[in-house]
C-alpha cells in the first residue's frame, strides 16, 4: 500500500507540473494558439498512461469508448460557461457548465453504447457546438495581466486531484468510469478559474470556445486509440494517439495562420 502511494504522489505531481507549465503557455500566446494547447492531451495523456500501467489493452479500448461521451459534453459545458460568462461571474459560468457536464455525460453514454455509435454522437455534439459557439466567440486580444503565486496551487491542486481521481477509479469501477474522469474538463476548469477573475468573463469564454475544434482532434484520437489498442499494444496506440492530437491542432493553427496572411479579397 506504501509503494503504491509513493507512485500515486509521483503520477500527480508529474502531470500538476505539465498543466501548469502548458496555462502559463495559454496566458501569453493568442487566443486561438492557447486554445490549441489547452487541447493537446496534457491531463488525459498522463491519465491513460497511468491506466495502461495499471490494466490491459481491452481495458484501455473499453475506457476510450467510454471517453467520448464526456469530449462531447464539454463542448456543451464550454457553450454553458462561455454563454454566461459574458455577464455573470465566475461561480455563477462555471457552477452551470459544470452541471450541465455532469447531467450531459449519463445522457450521452446512454445513447452510444458501441464506438461507432459514440463517435457519430460526438461529432454531431460538437459540430452543434461549433455551430452555436460562432456566437460566443466574440473578438479582440486576450489581456495579459501578472500572475499571483496562488495561481499555481490552483492549477496544481486540479489536475493533481483529477488524476488521484482517474488512477482510484481505474482500480475500483471499471474502465467506463475511469474513460469518463480522464477526459473531465480539468484543463477548460483550471482555466476559468485562472483567467476569469484575471482578464475577464469574455475574454476567457473566448478561449474555450476557441477551444471546441481541438475537441474534435480528441475524438479522432480517441477512436484512433480505441481501434489500435488491442492490436498495436498500449505504448504504439497511445502515442499514435497524441500524434493525431498534436497534429489535428497543428493544422488548425496552419490553417489560421495561411487565412490571415491570405485574406480574401472583397468581391467586385
Amino acid at each position: 500500500m506504501g509503494a503504491f502511494l509513493l507512485v500515486l504522489a509521483a503520477k500527480m505531481v508529474a502531470s500538476a507540473a505539465v498543466v501548469v507549465i502548458a496555462s502559463y503557455g495559454v496566458e501569453r500566446a493568442g487566443p486561438l494558439v492557447g486554445a490549441m494547447i489547452a487541447t493537446l492531451p496534457l491531463s488525459a495523456g498522463p491519465a491513460y498512461v497511468f491506466l495502461a500501467l495499471d490494466h490491459e489493452p481491452d481495458f484501455l479500448r473499453e475506457a476510450a469508448v467510454a471517453s467520448l461521451p464526456a469530449i462531447s459534453a464539454t463542448g456543451l459545458f464550454i457553450l454553458a460557461y462561455a454563454g454566461l460568462a459574458r455577464r455573470r461571474g465566475l461561480a455563477v459560468s462555471l457552477g452551470a457548465g459544470l452541471l450541465v457536464w455532469v447531467a450531459a455525460v449519463p445522457l450521452l453514454r446512454a445513447l452510444a453504447h458501441t464506438l461507432a455509435e459514440a463517435v457519430v454522437m460526438a461529432v454531431l455534439v460538437l459540430g452543434a457546438c461549433l455551430a452555436a459557439g460562432r456566437a460566443l466567440r466574440g473578438s479582440g486580444a486576450v489581456p495579459r495581466r501578472p500572475g499571483r503565486r496562488r495561481d499555481v496551487a490552483i492549477r496544481a491542486g486540479i489536475v493533481m486531484t483529477l488524476v488521484a481521481a482517474v488512477v482510484l477509479v481505474g482500480r475500483a469501477a471499471g474502465p467506463a468510469a475511469a474513460g469518463v474522469l480522464a477526459l473531465a474538463p480539468v484543463v477548460m476548469v483550471s482555466l476559468a478559474v485562472i483567467l476569469h477573475p484575471r482578464i475577464g468573463g469574455p475574454a476567457t469564454a473566448r478561449v474555450l470556445v476557441l477551444s471546441l475544434p481541438g475537441l474534435a482532434g480528441f475524438v479522432v484520437a480517441l477512436a484512433g486509440l480505441a481501434l489500435t489498442v488491442e492490436r498495436l499494444g498500449a505504448a504504439a496506440a497511445l502515442s499514435l494517439a497524441l500524434l493525431i492530437s498534436v497534429a489535428w491542432n497543428g493544422a488548425i493553427l496552419l490553417a489560421a495562420r495561411h487565412r490571415s496572411a491570405h485574406p480574401l479579397e472583397p468581391s467586385r
